[in-house]
């Protein structure tokens, strides 16, 4: 039996208590900074890039794709910067991953898009600026495709009782 686990009398094994709450290590699958050998910056992860109209879409598999690499954090705000001069392995790392995050989700954008938010330097800011542009969808287009709908219904009835 592994010096870390303790049995119990069924046979389960525990982990020991005097490591339990003490910091996951990076090659642990559930560590949020764990970089699996595929995980690269050039990495794609969802198949059909941001065009700016299929934005819902295109977020629902990014937060899927992010998710099941522990990655979330990175772009909700939740996995913040170690202080680079109070620790500086841990910011080292936490880059690490942010740019990785940030390239994949970059290369999961049209060119043109990509170029927009090139300039940012954690990819949460990308994240915030692609959800302000695109989120709202295009509601210009989605008010005139409803009011030339009910336009052509008030025609449509307008001739019809005139005839």
């Amino acid at each position: 039996m592994a010096e870390d686990n303790h049995s119990s009398s069924q046979g389960i094994v525990l982990p020991n208590p005097s490591k339990v709450g003490k910091e996951k290590s990076p090659a642990d699958l559930s560590n949020p900074y764990f970089i699996h050998p595929s995980d690269h910056s050039g990495l794609v992860l969802v198949s059909k890039p941001l065009n700016g109209d299929n934005y819902s879409s295109w977020k629902r598999s990014m937060i899927r794709a992010l998710n099941t690499r522990n990655k979330l954090g990175f772009i909700n705000g939740s996995m913040l910067a170690p202080s680079k001069a109070n620790n500086p392995e841990g910011h080292a790392t936490w880059s690490r991953c942010n740019d990785i995050i940030y390239s994949s989700i970059v290369n999961t954008c049209d060119p043109k898009i990509a170029d927009s938010v090139n300039f940012y330097s954690t990819a949460r800011e990308v994240w915030e600026d692609l959800d302000t542009r695109f989120s709202q969808g295009n509601l210009a287009r989605i008010f005139e495709i409803q009011r030339d709908t009910t336009l052509h219904r008030n025609s449509t009835t307008t001739t019809d009782t005139t005839a």
